[in-house]
Formats: C-alpha cells, structure tokens, sequence
C-alpha cells in the first residue's frame, strides 16, 4: 500500500499517519475523515496509511491526523515505534503518559464540543497542548478551557471548526461562509469573526490559531503555522532537559 500525503500538512516538516484500519469509533459529528471526503478516500483501500521511516527522516510524524491514538493503543504504539520523533492525538484522558511521545488531547471532542470540556486534574509532562475545537458560539467554553490551563502553563490551541452536514446557528451565519479549505467547501469562519476570536487572546503566550491565518483571506496549510513544530520542541525539552 502506497503512503499519501495529508495536503494541508505538505511542506510543513510534518507528516501524517494513520496506523488502524476500519472506522473510528468515536464518530464526532461532520469528522472530515470518515465524512467520506477525506484524502485518503476509499478509506478501506487506503489504511493504515504509514510513511516510511526511511523517506520522511526530517519530518515530525503526526500520529493519526484520523482516527484516535487510543483506539487499539497497544497496535498504535507498536506501529509507531519505527519513528524517532512522533506525537499523538487523542480526544481521550486514560493514561496520556503511557504514550511516552509528546500527545495532544483534544478537550471538547465531538457532541461535547459545545458543551463541556475535559480538565485535567494531573498534567503529564508529555501533555504537547490541548486542542479546543472552536466556533463563535461555544467562547465561553472557551474561555473556561483557557483559564484553567493557563493556570497549569499548558498551552491551548484553537481550532477552528467548519460545517458540512450540521448547520451553523442562524444568528451565528453572518460569521461563515460556504468556501473551500484544502479539498473540500464547508461553512468556515470568515477572516473577520476569527480575527474577533483571536483578539481576545492575542496578548495570551499560551493561545494560539491552528493556522495562521483563518478564513477567506488565510490559508488552512499548515506550512504557514508552525505551532505543532514549536510545542513539540518544546515538550521533547521538558521531557529530555539538556544536561550539558
């Protein structure tokens, strides 16, 4: 099986995979990885999708950019071990440090997203950031998420979300419009609603965008980001301080 390139992430010094087969079971709703709209479609001919150690040697590779790295951890843990620098994605909180690598969890993941939101009460060294699935409706979440981490100094990283199947709230519409992102057109934030987002917390070391640019006058590359680069860097750090 031939390994495909994520294009939102070529060109970023990051590499995706996915080391299950079949669907994830968590089913978030409007997931673009089983939406049957993701680059890796069919998805039943094109997983696991595993870049080779050998080719991608400078690159970060970015465990499951689909699916979960808790489902099957053990088969996902023994895939990866192939890769020296690695971190993981999870929306689930058993046992993030069992993943050794730098991880990143996802707080408010699927029916939850507008709703509550998991706050840990140990952070593990290993913890890269938590991601906060973002819209303009669930900003006080938000801003309880970015409270209460800030106080424990880990960083959070908005991402903000964009809408096939589900319906962006009519009072919210004037925030999103139809456009296309990497592949695909979705209802996505407008370059105005993200900049009043983002300035709410522009002075905050410990928030950032997923992008660096949102909406229509932005790009969703993450060439042109760099936050998983730098958080990474900085946890394998903390991790493994210099000894001089």
């Amino acid at each position: 099986m031939s390994y495909i390139k994520n294009p939102k992430i070529d060109g970023s010094g990051i590499v995706a995979c996915i080391p299950q087969t079949g669907d994830c079971p968590y089913n978030c709703p409007d997931c673009f990885f089983q939406s049957g709209r993701s680059y890796l479609e069919p998805l039943k001919e094109n997983i696991p999708n595993l870049p080779n150690p050998q080719g991608f040697t400078h690159q970060i590779v970015r465990v499951n950019d689909g699916n979960d790295s808790s489902h099957h951890k053990e088969d996902v843990l023994h895939a990866t071990r192939i890769y020296k620098h690695k971190f993981f994605n999870t929306s689930k909180v058993t046992d993030l440090e069992g993943f050794n690598d730098p991880v990143v969890l996802t707080v408010n993941p699927g029916k939850n997203t507008d709703r509550k939101a998991h706050f840990l009460d140990v952070i593990p060294k290993n913890l890269m950031y938590v991601r906060f699935r973002t819209n303009t409706w669930n900003l006080e979440l938000a801003r309880e998420v970015i409270a209460y981490y800030n106080m424990r100094d880990v960083p959070v990283v908005l991402t903000f979300l964009a809408y096939f199947d589900e319906a962006v709230p009519k009072e919210h519409v004037a925030n999103y419009m139809f456009r296309k992102r990497t592949l695909n057109a979705y209802w996505a934030i407008t370059t105005d609603a993200w900049r009043e987002v983002i300035r709410e917390f522009e002075d905050n070391l410990l928030v950032s965008s997923c992008g660096k640019i949102e909406g229509e006058r932005g790009k969703t590359s993450c060439r042109y980001c760099g936050v998983c680069l730098r958080e990474y860097f900085a946890t394998m750090e903390r991790l493994y301080p210099w000894k001089g």
